[in-house]
């Protein structure tokens, strides 16, 4: 399967290549553009239909599956600065990927909570399928920050993405995304710092993603100092900060925006009520931009990103099943997180279906591949339930179930232990860190650490904020 894969999505990137160098040729004739080079390790946003970062749907799994039915290029989700920096940078030898991992605050000051020691997973990438293709977004108010941050994953990605279009508590607690959009001096020092500490002696491209203002003079003032720091790329969300997602984007200001973008050089990326590539492309047409985001859609119907000619999406609303198939088998392949793998499924099946409840009710993934009847689907020579039993065995789940007395027996001995520890401080006068490196601890919420594995993009980033 990894090589049938990797097959589909070097295709696909010679195709996106013959197509650009097509359009370029047939622009020959009137004057040449002006364009930010695109540095050597990094990657043109012209030309470009690709998936937006989100919290849950943009995990490795949703990303290389993206990838397979045609997206471009791929953002991960927005990773806190301080969330990354302190990580341990890892290949998982069963999966493949390059994972920046730590130990949760919590299993440092308790290690009888998870007596095997296991680590968080903060961020993971397959370097093999996402080579060239992964932008990592980045959540920061703090250019040093933002630097330390970026250096962390700069070798491994294809670009960095500052977001400051988000428009959730997470995200713009301290400062961050959309609340930059108030501090355009702060907003310019990142970008100028990223580039020039990171950008340049890393060769790949920095970017960033905004949300347009209530007023289109404020909009224009700040995209025109935003394509003055360097950067190769902006993304513009055309909604404004209040609006939900359930509200139509606004278009009105999106040729404006455009138009500073290319006079400056920069790719201008799109972003807002996109559906499909078919309508991805007509609105690059009609707005005159470079590039088109596909966010929501593709949370339910990762097929998206197909052209007409490979089906186009629309099948998926008969062969959803075909859809979660392919889903499966890539989220076995990177052994995903199971909370976050059971979310896209409840995304992905109509809910009228049996399966969708008999999936809810799945405790681990040889569950949920019983429930969908996928039992005998191969993967590369193996039964597809062969495989979900041995990754969960890998992340330990299902859980055991403990009764109301187990329970209460587990704090019990949680809060002797504790109890002892400080005792112990005060006797020697040394507090539970003494001795660790001099580093800032992150807490990592226990929540977000279900089997051991990928942690929230959104419970970190409370936490930091707390």
């Amino acid at each position: 399967m990894l090589h049938t894969l990797f097959r589909t999505v070097i295709r696909r990137s010679m195709a996106a290549s013959a197509s650009a160098s097509a359009s370029a040729s047939a622009s020959t004739s009137g004057p040449e553009p002006a364009r930010v080079p695109i540095p050597k390790n990094g990657v043109d946003y012209r030309g470009t239909v690709v998936l937006a970062p989100m919290v849950r749907s943009g995990e490795l799994p949703s990303r290389l599956l993206a990838l397979k039915y045609g997206a471009d290029l791929v953002w991960g989700p927005e990773t806190i600065d301080r969330a990354i920096i302190g990580t341990t940078r890892r290949l998982n030898p069963h999966t493949n990927t390059l994972e920046w991992s730590r130990l949760p605050t919590s299993k440092i000051k308790n290690p009888h909570l998870d007596p095997e020691n296991r680590e968080s997973v903060l961020y993971r990438i397959h370097p093999a399928l996402e080579k060239g293709k992964l932008i990592y977004q980045m959540g920061t108010a703090n250019p040093e920050l933002a630097v330390q941050a970026a250096k962390m994953v700069a070798a491994d990605v294809a670009g960095i993405d500052v977001n400051s279009g988000c428009p959730k508590p997470f995200s713009t607690a301290g400062g961050m995304g959309a609340a930059l959009l108030k501090t355009p001096d702060l907003l310019c020092r990142i970008l100028t710092s990223l580039v020039e500490e990171v950008g340049k002696p890393y060769e790949i491209g920095i970017s960033v993603k905004i949300r347009i203002l209530d007023d289109p003079d404020h909009t224009r003032a700040l995209v025109e100092r935003l394509v003055k720091t360097g950067i190769t790329g902006l993304t513009v969300h055309c909604r404004t900060t209040p609006m939900r997602p359930r509200e139509r984007a606004i278009r009105g200001q999106l040729k404006m925006v455009g138009e500073i973008c290319r006079a400056a050089g920069v790719a201008c990326v799109m972003n807002g009520d996109v559906t499909s590539r078919t309508e991805a492309l007509a609105l690059i047409k009609e707005f005159n931009v470079d590039g088109a985001m596909i966010a929501t859609e593709a949370e339910k119907n990762p097929s998206c990103f197909r052209s007409d000619a490979e089906g186009g999406p629309h099948e998926w609303k008969t062969n959803w099943k075909t859809v979660v198939a392919e889903y499966m088998k890539l989220a076995l392949l990177v052994e995903n997180r199971w909370g976050n793998t059971k979310y896209l499924l409840g995304q992905m099946i109509p809910g009228r279906e049996d399966a969708y409840k008999a999936m809810n009710r799945s405790k681990c993934y040889a569950d949920v591949v019983n429930a969908l009847g996928l039992q005998d689907v191969d993967v590369d020579g193996e039964h597809l339930l062969a495989k979900a039993r041995v990754v969960d065995g890998h992340l330990g789940i299902p859980k055991e179930e403990l009764s109301k007395a187990q329970k209460r027996q587990r704090v019990k001995e949680s809060q002797a232990l504790e109890e002892q520890e400080q005792e112990q401080e005060q006797e020697t006068g040394q507090d539970r860190d003494h001795g660790l490196p001099d580093a800032k601890r992150v807490k990592v919420p226990d929540s977000a650490v279900v089997d051991g594995s990928m942690a929230s993009t959104a419970e970190v980033a409370t936490a930091l904020a707390a």
